[in-house]
């Protein structure tokens, strides 16, 4: 039999996948699973979107497109992000791939050499694609810790320590997954301030949740003095227009589009032609649907933060965007004898029909931040209610002290 490569059996996953398969898993056995695992939303692609996608299909629009988008895709994203952040870019600086998520490979390999030691600094707890990523393309993470007590974000000096010769590119990540953190207007400028001691770096600025903010302001660092030549700015359609099965993302930088293009012709050949059609409509269109979303999540968010704070041995900070609550359980671990946040998942799942994430889904855990699971609210009031009360009543029945 031949070989598999170790990189293939090296390579990481997006965990919420893995349970979601054990959540089906139970479901086809007949258990009643109420599911916070996935980080979609629950509603429907808004109708003028629907529509935009059969008229192209209706009008024969079926081939390859250019690597990079058709034209009045990258346009739309150009007035976009013109109405979001106030930058003015050119449509040759815009690339559409099959997601947002290719552009955290794309980026690697654009700014990094494989085996070179480079290095990637990168938010943790994160999205677990990114050290994946990172490290199936031959560059070395390294951890930036994210405190529960500075509304899990970093401190910049702490930044400015893990930055070395070697690195090459920084991830960031606001509005936040899994934690709903916001890096702040003031924070932002104090990380612009260490990037710019330190050329050589680039920033991948993974803005998908961008238009989910409830607390505070949106903030790009692309907007700051001297950052948007050395800014991926990566965002798309998923979160916003509940897209996520459409397949649409793009990154903006001037630099580096063209061998964003280049990788994707070697890919993906192009995004699909009929959901680049129905993202115009998307960014050109009625923001209605994508407005009533957003007061839907920020209601949920109070809801879920509200009755996670009531449960024994639980607090939970308020997430100030994205759609997910980061609840500290350390004390419900001690109180059911659990010995950390996976044991606990695990429990509430088989026992209490209610499907998390743990903390070391997303990254080793924070050194002195105790133990954590991720709820994605992105779920009817109904199953808020219904979940968080069943995590109540078997922290309730298994307290042993």
């Amino acid at each position: 039999m031949p070989a598999v490569s170790q990189r293939a059996l090296d390579l990481g996953t997006e965990n919420a996948f893995v349970v979601l398969a054990e959540v089906n898993s139970l479901i086809r056995q007949g258990r009643d699973i109420i599911s916070f695992c996935i980080g979609q939303p629950d509603f429907p692609t808004p109708v003028h979107i629907q529509d935009a996608a059969v008229k192209a299909i209706r009008d024969g629009k079926h081939g390859y497109t250019p690597s990079a988008g058709i034209a009045e895709l990258r346009e739309a994203i150009v007035r976009d992000v013109k109405r979001t952040r106030g930058l003015d870019v050119d449509a040759n600086d815009v690339v559409v791939a099959a997601g947002a998520k290719p552009f955290i490979g794309y980026s690697v390999l654009s700014t990094t050499d494989y085996g070179a030691g480079h290095e990637v600094i990168v938010p943790n707890p994160g999205f677990p694609i990114y050290d994946s990523q990172i490290r199936a393309n031959g560059a070395v993470p390294v951890p930036l810790h994210l405190r529960e007590s500075r509304g899990f974000n970093f401190d910049p000096q702490e930044l400015a320590d893990r930055i070395t010769p070697k690195t090459r590119l920084l991830i960031l990540n606001s509005p936040h997954n899994p934690t709903g953190g916001i890096i702040p207007r003031a924070q932002m400028e104090a990380i612009a301030e260490v990037l710019r001691k330190h050329e050589h770096v680039w920033v991948f600025a993974d803005e998908i949740y961008g238009r989910l903010v409830y607390d505070g302001e949106f903030m790009s660092i692309a907007t700051l003095p001297g950052m948007l030549e050395r800014t991926i700015i990566s965002d798309g359609c998923s979160k916003t227009w509940a897209m996520t099965g459409w397949r649409i993302g793009y990154a903006v930088n001037k630099r580096l589009a063209p061998f964003f293009t280049t990788w994707i012709t070697n890919t993906e050949s192009c995004a699909s032609q009929i959901s680049q059609w129905a993202a115009v409509q998307a960014f050109d269109g009625p923001q209605d649907d994508a407005k009533m979303m957003r007061d839907s999540f920020l209601s949920r968010r109070d809801l879920i933060v509200k009755l996670l704070n009531d449960v024994p041995g639980v607090t939970c900070q308020s997430p100030g965007g994205a759609f997910y609550a980061w609840p500290n359980i350390t004390e419900a671990c001690r109180m059911i004898g659990a010995a950390d946040s996976e044991e606990f998942r695990k429990r509430l799942l088989l026992e209490a029909g209610v499907a998390v994430l743990a903390d070391i889904h997303f990254g080793p855990r924070v050194p002195g931040e105790g133990q954590h699971i991720r709820f994605s609210y992105a779920a009817s009031n109904e199953a808020i209610e219904q979940g968080v009360a069943r995590m109540a009543d078997f922290i309730r029945k298994n307290t042993k002290v």
